[in-house]
């Protein structure tokens, strides 16, 4: 008896199957799926979001203003909010400062043994790079044109970064305004930024300090709001 009820389940379990693949083979569609292709397309849709949260952020800011003529507390509340907004890293800015430019290794090793890991730029050197920065007194930075703040954060996967919404690839170039020689000795003091040092040298990476006379730092567009877990009633 038990025979026919496995045969039956089993047609049943081959039928679903069949409907859920629509003909194609559900193993090798999710092996196979296309992750560079997934992140651009999320990309894309970040940069979409961030020219309607920037149009709204405008809006926002010409209403606030009308309504501030006509209403003392609200004249009050932009007033103070004003303050705030250049060490929020939501104004930009202009002055000297120092640029460092991280790069993966041009050339692979004609040695077998080396580790492919130690050919690229990870989270761990630009990390450090920018805690170095701001120890030597930066004003203001960016990574890849992008203004950081306090609440932006450095993330690699593979040789790539991702940092407010968007991903970039090598070379990385870290902006700061700021005085310049307090800046560079913080990298020299600096045993992560030495290390990448040391593997540049033995590996081929890349390590560029460049002192600049004139440097202008993006205002940060993105979103200011931070989002905290919540516990769900039982």
């Amino acid at each position: 008896m038990a025979v026919p009820v496995i045969a039956l389940l089993a047609g049943v379990l081959f039928a679903v199957s069949a409907r859920t693949s629509h003909g194609t083979d559900l193993r090798t569609s999710q092996s196979n799926a296309d992750l560079p292709g997934l992140v651009r397309g999320a990309e894309q849709q970040v940069n979409t979001e961030l020219e309607q949260l920037s149009e709204i952020q405008r809006q926002v800011s010409a209403d606030t203003s009308a309504a501030a003529q006509n209403n003392a507390d609200v004249a009050a509340a932009e007033q103070g909010g004003s303050a705030l907004q250049e060490p929020g890293g939501l104004t930009k800015l202009t002055g000297p400062g120092i640029t460092v430019v991280l790069n993966d290794a041009s050339s692979t090793p004609s040695d077998p043994s080396v580790d492919p890991n130690q050919l690229v730029v990870h989270q761990s050197d630009l990390q450090a790079v920018v805690n170095a920065l701001w120890a030597g007194g930066a004003e203001a930075m960016t990574i890849a044109g992008q203004r950081v703040i306090p609440t932006s954060a450095v993330r690699c996967v593979g040789n790539t970064l991702l940092l407010n919404g968007r991903v970039f690839s090598p070379p990385f170039r870290v902006t700061a305004i700021g005085p310049y020689s307090p800046m560079h000795a913080a990298l020299d003091a600096s045993p992560g930024v030495d290390l990448f040092r040391q593997a540049a040298d033995y590996y081929g990476l890349g390590y560029t300090v460049i002192q600049n006379d004139t440097l202008q730092i993006p205002a940060y567009d993105g979103p200011v709001s931070l989002s905290y877990a919540k516990v769900l009633p039982r």
